[in-house]
């Protein structure tokens, strides 16, 4: 049970399994939530009407945003699995409610049917991988076809075994169960005979002189003759102001993920970047997310983690207080370019009558791009305090920020 998951919760009967759980980012920066059938308790055990309001609640935070589903089949049972009527029950009953789509529902028997039935769902689906599937699920997936869009197909990927997702998303961040890991290893082994070999990684590369991603911001501006807003945000930044303020769901979108590698590799050799070339204002904005979140330390940085956690069980008239004493508690460098990039996301929010990305929207994308904990990725329980906590920073920009001055100001 997820530590962090108040008794409280709406869902807290079904999210204290840990079916459902957000698990970083693909290798596009979209949020990637996982469901793992093992983690279903015995039916008698389990509302299934609410794991399935449970499952719209959680895709609700992201839908607006594209997104990636990992679903790990192994474990669904005949003990675990909701019944035929149940399913059919559950179908007609959003099938009324043409507002909502659902990920329908995985399951019956050794099934896994995700159904993306109504465009609010599937729309920004980017990526849907079926772990471990059976053959029965392929073959039903098959009979579904007819019914499914061609283009929604194009999004399902079946993944035989565990080390396949790592050429697919950060593979180290995913809450993989141990019944699932040992599955694996046991599918492995009676493929090869054997347990797979470990592979030896190399050990990594110091980084070049001009290297922008994965490095920390002392490091950047070391390089950068005492700069302290890294080039790759300044320039990111300076062209969504000019070219991207009044853009609809700016930040929302995801990009060519080698567009993104070939831009990468141009910053981190030290060469120009032309966002003009690539005709698509969405690649700076991935590009500013992505070096976010590569930092080696969050921007917030993890000393202010729990603290952040804490923000919701503050008096909703002191909030703003609090997260002010938080960010004067962040290194001058951590702070400088924190407020940099949180003045521009204030711009962004003003223009959201054009861009439909108020505080809260912006706050959704860039929440764990800002902080993450030391050990493993956020829970969906932090999602709450530390979107909120980002919330609270574009909103009150000007009166968070007011009262620390900065080299330059």
């Amino acid at each position: 049970e997820d530590p962090g998951l108040n008794i409280n919760h709406p869902y807290y009967d079904v999210a204290r399994h840990g079916i459902i759980q957000l698990a970083g980012d693909d290798n596009s920066g979209r949020k990637v939530i996982t469901f793992s059938c093992c983690r279903m308790p015995p039916s008698h055990q389990l509302n299934h009407t609410r794991l399935l309001e449970y499952l719209k609640y959680t895709l609700d935070q992201y839908v607006e945003n594209d997104y990636t589903v990992v679903y790990f089949h192994y474990g669904l049972k005949s003990l675990n699995k909701p019944s035929l009527k149940w399913l059919q029950t559950a179908y007609k009953e959003f099938d009324r409610n043409g507002s909502y789509s659902v990920l329908l529902s995985m399951i019956f028997k050794s099934l896994l049917t995700i159904s993306f039935s109504f465009p609010r769902y599937k729309k920004n689906l980017k990526a849907l991988y079926v772990v471990h599937p059976t053959n029965f699920i392929k073959i039903l997936w098959n009979i579904f076809k007819p019914l499914i869009s061609h283009k929604f197909g194009k999004k399902v990927t079946y993944l035989n075994y565990l080390s396949d997702l790592r050429d697919h998303l950060k593979y180290d961040q995913l809450n993989i169960p141990q019944e699932v890991i040992r599955h694996d290893e046991n599918l492995r082994g009676k493929q090869k005979g054997k347990l797979p070999p470990v592979v030896k990684i190399p050990p990594p590369r110091p980084p070049l002189p001009t290297q922008q991603f994965g490095v920390s911001l002392k490091y950047i501006k070391d390089k950068n003759e005492g700069e302290l807003i890294p080039p790759v945000m300044k320039e990111t930044v300076s062209y969504l102001k000019r070219n991207g303020l009044q853009v609809e769901g700016l930040f929302r979108r995801s990009a060519s993920i080698q567009t993104i590698k070939d831009v990468q590799k141009l910053y981190n050799q030290g060469k120009s970047v032309n966002f003009d070339d690539y005709h698509d204002i969405h690649i700076p904005a991935v590009i500013l997310k992505t070096f976010l979140r590569e930092l080696p330390q969050p921007l917030l940085t993890f000393e202010c983690y729990d603290h952040i956690l804490e923000i919701t069980g503050v008096e909703s008239s002191l909030r703003v207080t609090r997260c002010k004493q938080i960010i004067q508690g962040l290194p001058e460098h951590n702070y400088i370019v924190l407020k940099y990039l949180i003045c521009f996301l204030h711009m962004v929010s003003q223009e959201s009558i054009y861009n439909r990305m108020t505080a809260s929207s912006l706050a959704c994308v860039f929440g764990l791009n800002l902080i993450w904990p030391s050990k493993g990725t956020a829970s969906l329980s932090a999602l709450v305090p530390l979107n909120l906590f980002t919330e609270l920073l574009i909103d009150f920009y000007t009166n968070i920020f007011n009262s620390r001055t900065v080299p330059g100001e």
